[in-house]
């Protein structure tokens, strides 16, 4: 996250980031485009569902 210190991450945003780390499988359902910079264990992209207008 220090990379990307202009973007802010809520508590919100930060447990589903935890969240994601602890099921591989998941994937975050989501609205929020900054949630795309977001990484589990600093480097993998988290799987996002987003609708497809964004």
């Amino acid at each position: 996250m220090r990379k990307r210190s202009d973007v802010p991450m809520s508590l919100a945003d930060a447990c589903l980031v935890r969240l994601s780390e602890l099921r591989e499988d998941s994937r975050v359902m989501t609205c929020d485009r900054a949630f795309r910079l977001y990484r589990r264990r600093g480097r993998q992209a988290i799987p996002l569902l987003m609708p497809a207008d964004l």
